[in-house]
């Protein structure tokens, strides 16, 4: 063989050396991270069910300081918690020093200090768990009840990413009225033989109380972040103009999604794929309601939206708004790691695991049937957009790896 004849076939035998290692790596690469998907997806089945049990086993700090020093830039809580049984017992039983009212915003709420200084959120009942909420779907008061599912559903999807929430019941004429400030205790009236109250908010109206029965009320509380954790507030690129008539830029607008990713901090880093997993969060709980989002502050655009405010969801199970699901269609990209974990769920999986997390909660059962076969319905609408996104465009653009690793030191 003539030496030029030789360099060729060797050069052909190197390429095809090279191609075949870049895709033996690719593959192997890829079926590693899901293998780890998978051994993720398990080990939060087994630790589906929290029961809530006052003992912290290897520690003596409360349970306040182990939930403070779980938060982290990319995650409110760590995958492996199993303190979060005592937290959350905490939560609903520790003793209510102080209560205010709520934080700005139009819903009313209260904000509780407990035993040990820590601030929760308490968000009163106002539905019956098998009211409907016409309307709008982001129409109706705020479900205590959502989001004490929002937080288990935030768990079961892997994301990591809203605030501890537990259901409670609070007697009002005990721990509430003695230790309530005078703008929340002249809030108060009774309604019949219920102890009610109205507190401050935009929407708040006198002639509109939340009331307990007699003077016991439900209701859910959200776990305060620390105070060294300050939140930054951010317009929704994908927020509604709540105006009749008027349509916001990307309800009309079918190249939106790339003017999006021309500004910061959509640009770079992971707040637009942050922004597509909480479409997909919303759309299943049917929260039409995220105007505006939290991170933390002075992140520029690295650490996680913080799924805060789930309230509006579970309004409407016959009600699937398919807009809620516009940065996922109009952008069409997904992390792998919440594809695999979305396919994971098929086949009644996603309704039984919800079920099994919230069967401890103090005010179980958290939803109605009906609001779990919904979430069964439209998780297979989402995994039939995504089909949609990659029959259009492939896989390899549809879906995106993004695995970011979570230090907890």
């Amino acid at each position: 063989m003539k030496l030029k004849q030789r360099v060729v076939l060797l050069a052909i035998l190197l390429v095809i050396f090279i191609f075949t290692k870049v895709f033996l790596i690719d593959n192997l690469e890829t079926s590693a991270a899901h293998r780890e998907d998978q051994r993720a997806f398990q080990r939060m089945l087994a630790g589906l069910r929290v029961a809530l049990d006052p003992r912290l086993e290897h520690t003596l700090q409360s349970p306040w300081e182990i939930a403070a020093q779980w938060v982290v830039p990319r995650e409110v809580y760590p995958e492996d918690t199993p303190e979060l049984g005592a937290v959350m017992h905490a939560m609903t039983t520790k003793k209510i020093i102080k209560a205010d009212v709520g934080y700005k915003g139009t819903q009313l709420k209260a904000l509780l200090i407990l035993e040990g200084g820590q601030k929760v959120v308490f968000k009163p009942k106002r539905y019956a768990r098998d009211y409907i909420v016409e309307g709008e779907p982001y129409a109706g008061y705020d479900r205590h009840n959502a989001e004490v599912a929002a937080f288990h559903l935030d768990r079961i999807l892997g994301f990591r990413r809203a605030p501890l929430v537990v259901g409670r019941f609070v007697n009002l004429r005990t721990e509430i009225k003695p230790v309530a400030t005078e703008q929340l205790l002249g809030t108060f009236m009774t309604v019949g033989n219920n102890t009610c109250f109205y507190g401050k908010c935009y929407y708040c109206r006198e002639t509109e109380p939340a009331c307990a029965d007699g003077d016991i009320m439900e209701g859910s509380v959200t776990l305060w972040l620390p105070d060294v954790w300050p939140l930054q507030k951010h317009r929704h690129p994908w927020g509604r103009t709540y105006r009749e008539g008027k349509l916001a830029r990307w309800e009309y607008d079918e190249s939106y999604c790339d003017a999006v990713k021309k500004t910061s901090p959509y640009d770079s880093g992971p707040r637009l794929l942050d922004i597509i997993d909480t479409a997909i969060f919303d759309y299943l709980i049917g929260n039409a309601d995220r105007h505006h989002y939290e991170s933390f502050q002075d992140d520029e655009g690295a650490s996680m939206l913080i799924l805060l405010d789930n309230a509006k969801s579970f309004g409407n199970p016959a009600l699937d708004e398919r807009s809620i699901l516009a940065p996922l269609y109009q952008c069409c990209i997904i992390r792998v790691s919440t594809w695999n974990r979305l396919n994971y769920l098929k086949n009644g999986v996603l309704k039984s695991a919800l079920k099994t997390a919230m069967s401890h909660d103090p005010i179980s059962p958290v939803l109605s049937n009906p609001h779990l076969d919904a979430l069964d319905q439209r998780l297979l609408s989402i995994l039939a957009t995504v089909k949609q996104c990659t029959d259009q465009f492939g896989p390899d653009v549809v879906l995106v790896e993004d695995r970011m690793t979570l230090s907890h030191l």
